[in-house]
C-alpha cells in the first residue's frame, strides 16, 4: 500500500497569490479612478473594450455588469419571442439556460461528449429538424476549451439561426487557430473573479463582428439608449464600472502568461497521473482545440465522492461542475425532461472533479495532489 503523503494545504483557486504580485498596480488602477470620480463606463471601459476586442479577434467588445447578463443581452439582440427555442447543453452552470428563460424562450437540450464535455454536435441536425421553432443555439466553450464549431455554424447559417458563444469560462482560447470571440455571431464573456481574467467584483463582456448587433448591444446595456433619455428599446442596466475595468486592464497584461503556467500544469498532472498509474480521466484537449486555457482542470474519477472527501481530509480544495444537470433542475421540471434523457451529461455530474490548476501552484503541489489520488485508490485495492 502507498502511504499517505505528509498533509499540506491546496485551495482550488488562490487568488491571494495572485493578488501579492499585483497588488500595487490593482491599487494604484483602483486609485486613479476613485480620484476621477468617473466611475461608470468611460475612459477606463472604453480602453478594455477595445483591448478585448483585438484580443479576442473581433471588431467590437462591450462591457456589461456580469457573464450572465452578456447571455441575456446576446438575446435580447437577437430579438426572441415567445414561443421561440435556443439549443444548448445541459451540463453547464445555470446562468446560461437562466438567460433563456428569462428572455421568454424555451431551451432545448444536446448532450455533451465525454470527452470534452461540450456539445455533441452529432446530435445537432436530429435537434433541428425536430425543432423548427429554433431561433438561436448557444454552444458553450465550457472549461476553456472551445466546442467543434464548424458543424453548428453551417447548421445555423443553412437555417438562418444565429450562434452564441457562451465563453465565459474560454477567453483566450482557440479553435482550429481562431479565438473564442470570433467564432459566432456574438460571444459572452465572465470576469467573475474565479475566471482566468478575473475582476475584483461581476463584470462581463459581449464580442461581435457585427456593426448593427454591437450597436444594439451598446444600447440595451443602459436601458435601450443611445442617445440619453430617448430610448430606442426596452433594455436593462447592465454596465460595466470603471472600477471593475482599471482592475481587469492591469490583469490583463498577464493573462497570458497566466494561461501559459495552467497549461503546463495540466501537462504536469497528465505525466504524473501516466507515471503512478493513477486510474483517472485526465482532459485532454481535442484536435481541433489548439489553445485549451485551462479555467478547470475537471477529471473523472471512479468513487468521485471518496475521492474528494479523502483530499480535503488532507488539505486539496476540489469542485464538482456540475452536480446536477441543468434538465433535473427543480426550477426547470416544467420542461419536461427527466433522469436518463442525457446520459452523458448525468454520468459526468456524478464522476468528474476539478483540481487546483492555478498559475501559482507549484510543481511539489501537483506532485502532492497526485500521490494523494495514488494513495485513495491503492487504499480501495487493499480493501
Amino acid at each position: 500500500m502507498t502511504s499517505t503523503p505528509a498533509c499540506k494545504t491546496i485551495p482550488l483557486l488562490d487568488l491571494n497569490a495572485q493578488y501579492r504580485d499585483i497588488r500595487d498596480e490593482a491599487l494604484a488602477a483602483v486609485t486613479r479612478v476613485i480620484d476621477s470620480q468617473k466611475f461608470i463606463l468611460g475612459d477606463e471601459v472604453k480602453q478594455l473594450e477595445q483591448s478585448l476586442a483585438l484580443y479576442c479577434a473581433a471588431k467590437y467588445a462591450i462591457g456589461c455588469a456580469s457573464g450572465s447578463d452578456a447571455l441575456f443581452l446576446a438575446l435580447l439582440a437577437l430579438d426572441l419571442q415567445a414561443g421561440d427555442e435556443v439549443v444548448t447543453t445541459p451540463y453547464t452552470f445555470f446562468a446560461t439556460v437562466g438567460a433563456i428563460c428569462r428572455a421568454g424562450a424555451t431551451p432545448v437540450f444536446i448532450d455533451v461528449e465525454p470527452h470534452t464535455f461540450n456539445m455533441d454536435v452529432r446530435q445537432l441536425a436530429d435537434v433541428l429538424e425536430r425543432h423548427p421553432k429554433v431561433r438561436a443555439i448557444i454552444p458553450i466553450h465550457l472549461f476553456g476549451a472551445c466546442v467543434d464549431m464548424d458543424p453548428i455554424c453551417e447548421m445555423a447559417a443553412t437555417r438562418g439561426i444565429p450562434v452564441i458563444e457562451d465563453a465565459a469560462q474560454s477567453i483566450g482560447s482557440e479553435y482550429k487557430g481562431r479565438r473564442a470571440g470570433s467564432l459566432g455571431q456574438v460571444a459572452c464573456f465572465s470576469f467573475f473573479p474565479s475566471k482566468n481574467l478575473g475582476a475584483y467584483g461581476d463584470g462581463g463582456m459581449l464580442t461581435t463582428n457585427d456593426p448593427a448587433l454591437a450597436e444594439r448591444i451598446t444600447a440595451l446595456r443602459v436601458h435601450g439608449t443611445k442617445k440619453k433619455y430617448y430610448h430606442d428599446y426596452i433594455g436593462i442596466n447592465s454596465r460595466l464600472d470603471a472600477l471593475q475595468a482599471a482592475v481587469l486592464r492591469v490583469k490583463f497584461k498577464y493573462l497570458d502568461s497566466w494561461t501559459n503556467q495552467r497549461q503546463q500544469n495540466a501537462g504536469h498532472y497528465r505525466d504524473i497521473f501516466k507515471r503512478l498509474n493513477v486510474p483517472v480521466i485526465a482532459p485532454v484537449a481535442a484536435p481541433y482545440q489548439t489553445r485549451h486555457i485551462y479555467n478547470q482542470f475537471v477529471i473523472r474519477a471512479e468513487d468521485r465522492d471518496g475521492l474528494q472527501a479523502y483530499l480535503k481530509q488532507n488539505g486539496v480544495g476540489t469542485e464538482v461542475y456540475y452536480p446536477l444537470p441543468l434538465h433535473l433542475q427543480t426550477c426547470f421540471a416544467h420542461l419536461g425532461y427527466r433522469a436518463g434523457d442525457f446520459p452523458e451529461s448525468e454520468r459526468l455530474a456524478q464522476d468528474s472533479l476539478a483540481l487546483p490548476i492555478y498559475p501559482e501552484l507549484q510543481p511539489s503541489d501537483i506532485e502532492y495532489v497526485c500521490s494523494l489520488i495514488q494513495s485513495f485508490y491503492s487504499a480501495r485495492t487493499d480493501r
